[in-house]
């Protein structure tokens, strides 16, 4: 993870095409109310990360051949190794399944090996949200070089002219619309961009900020240390309620109980990373020494810079929710 981020390294923007399962493409094509969020293109593999883009480029399905055609694509939103029963437990049908044993099988296929019943398997989870899939008739052929040998994906600079007409015109059927979109220029300046919320590069989905937060801390309560899966929780350093996004730099992973104690302004945390506990926790219950004991001490991080949390929003936390109570 200490990697520079891809958008880091490259000025222009990246789009990647995807090879997909044609039942998990149908699936997912047949049910538009589920995938239009976002869904979850798994790798049976397990986790080795996702590299070829940065968050918020776009991100296209190509079906195996024969077929071998463009059929959808959405936005890149992240990524994370995640349990089979995790990933079902966040996203369910947008899986491109219909249960959770139905997953165990298509895993156990890829794998071309039984899985036991006791059998969790890890699996390599990349999100893409605001999916469209094209209508039948609208179907794109691969772009030029995809070879037919290629079994994960591959990824583009769009900027390059023997390709940047192409993208464009996919990109058009995902966005729904025709805009103009400079593909020369980075897109992860913050904030939205084009004017077009699905081009505003560090959105997630909701299920994808659970997963993505999960991974970033290395399913650590950043706070406490804690471990234990069930009671970790993605927390919202500014709420979605309060014009917040779900975003890495606006979470934080914590146990549940620290989580409603940060939300109700019993903790903080600095524009140095560092723990604040505020003197009402004593003068209310009487307790809380854990958390006195660690005032003061640097939380847990997420190692790329760019996934810990954004100053601006551990100052509106401070200032609104924890001096505010």
């Amino acid at each position: 993870h200490s990697h520079a981020t891809r958008s880091e390294q490259n000025t222009s923007v990246r789009g990647y095409v995807g090879v997909t399962d044609g039942d998990w493409y149908r699936f997912l094509a047949d049910r538009p109310d589920v995938s239009a969020a976002e869904v979850n293109f798994w790798r049976p593999g397990g986790g080795r990360g996702f590299h070829a883009l940065a968050e918020g480029e776009p991100f296209f399905f190509k079906t195996h051949a024969p077929h071998n055609r463009v059929v959808g694509g959405g936005f890149y939103s992240g990524f994370a190794a995640l349990r089979m029963s995790e990933a079902w437990q966040m996203f369910g049908l947008a899986n491109g399944v219909a249960s959770l044993n139905e997953m165990r099988t298509r895993i156990a296929r890829y794998r071309r090996e039984p899985i036991a019943p006791s059998e969790d398997p890890e699996i390599g989870c990349v999100f893409v949200r605001d999916v469209t899939f094209f209508p039948d008739g609208m179907a794109y052929d691969p772009p030029p070089g995809f070879a037919l040998n290629i079994v994960q994906g591959k990824s583009y600079d769009m900027a390059d002219v023997r390709v940047s007409r192409y993208f464009g015109d996919l990109l058009q059927l995902v966005l729904g619309k025709a805009i103009e979109i400079d593909f020369s220029q980075p897109w992860h300046k913050a904030g939205p961009v084009f004017g077009d919320p699905r081009l505003a590069p560090y959105r997630l989905g909701q299920q994808s900020f659970q997963a993505v937060v999960l991974e970033a801390y290395h399913g650590h309560c950043a706070i406490t240390q804690t471990k234990i899966r069930p009671v970790l929780q993605a927390a919202h350093i500014r709420p979605v309620t309060e014009g917040g996004e779900h975003r890495i730099d606006n979470g934080l992973l914590l146990r549940s109980d620290v989580h409603t104690m940060f939300d109700r302004g019993y903790l903080a945390i600095d524009d140095n990373y560092r723990l604040l506990v505020s003197p009402r926790l004593r003068g209310e219950f009487g307790n809380g020494e854990r958390f006195y004991a660690k005032a003061g001490e640097v939380i847990e991080l997420p190692d790329r810079k760019i996934d810990r949390p954004q100053r601006e929003f551990l100052q509106w936390h401070i200032d609104t929710v924890f001096k505010a109570s």
